[in-house]
């Protein structure tokens, strides 16, 4: 049976931005079906546009993440798929990592002792403002959430979350980088 999603619902599983998805639509380059006035998404052919779109794409991750058990959950999920990750227990760390080495994507952590994702994330767009950032949070509707979409866009992932999820979210963001 085919499983069709609306353009709200194909974003929050890809993990990227409506208007990302309807970019990508009217160019032409994702699989959407017109109904009356509105696009509707075929989850197979999207998994299937995942798989042929991110292929033999290797990318230089960051994860910065207090938790040891999220570092390596990252760790376990993208090496698998033959990603290099590299991670930090904090966000002077994670700092000083984005100084010295070029990233493709950083998952950053928004609570964390010390420097918070969102101070993290502002010192990011100062040194790197292209650098991609998804932020990992299980408090979406914080103030330190506030503070970081005040310097610009970026990707969340909701906690709680699973190997899965990560391998959907480091495909999507290889699959529009590529097309972007």
């Amino acid at each position: 049976m085919t499983e069709l999603m609306t353009l709200e619902e194909v974003a929050n599983y890809l993990r990227v931005a409506e208007k990302t998805i309807y970019r990508l639509v009217r160019r032409g380059s994702f699989p959407a079906i017109k109904v009356g006035r509105s696009w509707r998404f075929d989850k197979a052919s999207i998994e299937e546009w995942l798989r042929q779109n991110s292929a033999g794409v290797r990318a230089s991750i960051l994860v910065i993440d207090d938790e040891e058990l999220i570092q390596a959950l990252f760790k376990e999920s993208l090496e698998e798929l033959g990603h290099r990750v590299v991670t930090a227990r904090n966000g002077s760390e994670g700092l000083e990592l984005v100084k010295q080495r070029d990233f493709d994507l950083v998952f950053l952590d928004l609570k964390m002792p010390g420097m918070d994702g969102a101070e993290v994330f502002r010192q990011i767009r100062t040194i790197k403002p292209d650098l991609p950032v998804t932020i990992i949070t299980g408090y979406p509707d914080s103030d330190m959430m506030a503070r970081a979409l005040a310097q610009g866009p970026f990707g969340i992932m909701q906690k709680p979350f699973n190997d899965a999820d990560i391998v959907i979210a480091i495909k999507s963001f290889l699959r529009i980088a590529r097309a972007g």
